[in-house]
């Protein structure tokens, strides 16, 4: 399944799941390693990690109303920094969940861990700082994104 089909999957995935609500903001999902996934290692490639991540964070965003909120303001979210520790390689055709958090956010920035497991073992694990910024105005403050959301909820 080419990411394009992934992504579509989340969309669909996020309006049928539970709404995020309270700071509670977290994604989990089963995945396979394809064969679109490796590299020439025959394991997944340490860029898929964080597009994988990167759906999550879109699950996120669709499940807690930032999605709406961005779309209605032209505002973009932006990865400012992100690590990953790979413990183990995940082999083609591997089950594995991957699970994001967003941990806590500042005056700017939102941080999130990212963990990949299978079964009880971590197989890599990871974090990010991202924003969401308004074109031609800068970073909006995580304050300002959620007051956005509940403006939104409200009509």
């Amino acid at each position: 399944m080419n990411l394009i089909f992934r992504m579509l999957y989340v969309l669909v995935r996020s309006l049928f799941c539970e709404r995020m609500r309270g700071g509670n903001f977290a994604s989990e999902f089963a995945l396979s390693v394809l064969p679109n996934d490796i590299d020439i290692n025959l394991h997944m490639n340490n860029g898929r990690y964080l597009t994988i991540c990167d759906l999550n964070r879109v699950d996120i965003f669709a499940r807690s109303g930032l999605l709406k909120a961005m779309f209605r303001r032209n505002w973009i979210p932006v990865i400012a920094e992100h690590t990953m520790s790979y413990k183990k390689p995940l082999g083609l055709f591997a089950r594995y969940r991957v699970r994001t958090e967003v941990t806590h956010w500042d005056e700017k920035y939102f941080y999130m861990k990212h963990v990949f497991s299978k079964g009880e073992r971590i197989m890599a694990e990871g974090t990010s700082k991202g924003c969401v910024y308004a074109r031609g105005v800068g970073v909006v403050k995580p304050v300002d994104a959620f007051a956005a959301v509940e403006m939104d909820n409200s009509k």
